[in-house]
């Protein structure tokens, strides 16, 4: 099988356990603030990135100068992308917020590779996006809340527009960094500067939360976040992104909508509509379509560099 395709297939993956995770976090939300769960998740990752780098590429160092670009994106990427997802489901729908999050993303990560990083954009790349976009659209839109543009909604509207733009931004600016080290020592130092810097919203959070009471499915969520849906989720993504280009990986993101639909499907009795599995049926062509192009110039996988 051409190695490609074990990319697409990992950021299939990562998506669909994205997706997923809205329902494990859903249910965590009862029982802790959701910044300081956000903390958890990434900040109790760190010692597992760094076991593993350790592990595996016998050195966990990195330059200052790099220091200092990845402090700037675990600050964007981490800190601020993350705590405005968080609000941006506070001040709007969640129709909303997962339309304005996640399908404006991979257009404004095309945009920013041609300007930043030159990647070419390909009539197959830009007519199965469209139709993926299609897909999106409808899945999100054919749930029960639908879209709703009051002006109530507006400050959550814009901060999840602001997340697209964000997150675009940052999965662009990681490829430098990636020919130069692995994708999991970027993902490392990227969650440490942003968990880090994340720490202080959480002050108040600590003592408001029952942790005798948890059980084991409130120490799972935690687990499952830490370990599959950060530091297993990361690395694959950053490594896939890599091998294929941020603009085609971030069509991909698309699967998170409908993964999060069937597993609201699966765990909280909620209903599918016809357009939703239509929108499915029209997602999963468009990405087909995408995965489809040969790639000229495919860069080669990024040998680390050590400190």
């Amino acid at each position: 099988m051409d190695k490609k395709w074990w990319s697409y297939a990992g950021l299939i993956a990562v998506a669909a356990i994205w997706g997923a995770n809205f329902g494990i976090s859903r249910y965590a939300m009862d029982m802790f603030d959701p910044i300081l769960f956000t903390f958890l998740r990434f900040g109790l990752a760190v010692p597992f990135f760094f076991l593993l780098l350790k592990l595996t590429e016998g050195s966990v160092g990195i330059p200052m100068k790099a220091a200092v670009q990845l402090a700037a994106i675990g600050l964007v990427g981490i800190t601020t992308l993350e705590i405005s997802v968080m609000y941006s489901i506070k001040y709007t729908t969640l129709a909303n917020a997962s339309l304005l999050n996640v399908a404006p993303w991979p257009i404004f990560a095309a945009v920013f590779g041609t300007l930043f990083i030159r990647e070419r954009i390909s009539s197959r790349l830009i007519v199965g996006g469209i139709v993926a976009m299609v897909g999106v659209c409808l899945i999100i839109l054919g749930g029960e809340e639908g879209l709703s543009l009051g002006s109530d909604n507006m400050v959550g509207n814009l901060l999840a527009l602001g997340v697209s733009i964000i997150g675009a931004l940052y999965n662009v600016v990681c490829m430098p960094l990636m020919k130069k080290y692995s994708a999991l020592r970027v993902s490392a130092w990227m969650i440490l500067f942003g968990s880090l810097f994340m720490l202080p919203f959480t002050i108040g959070s600590w003592g408001k939360v029952e942790w005798g009471d948890l059980g084991a499915a409130g120490y799972g969520a935690i687990l499952f976040n830490v370990l599959v849906s950060t530091v297993f989720a990361f690395v694959v993504w950053n490594a896939s992104m890599y091998k294929i280009g941020a603009t085609r990986a971030n069509f991909f993101r698309y699967v998170v909508p409908a993964s999060a639909m069937l597993a609201g499907y699966i765990w909280f009795d909620e209903g599918i509509a016809g357009s939703q599995l239509v929108g499915a049926l029209f997602m999963a062509a468009g990405l087909v379509w995408i995965s489809m192009e040969k790639r000229k110039g495919s860069p080669e996988a990024a040998k680390p560099e050590v400190a």
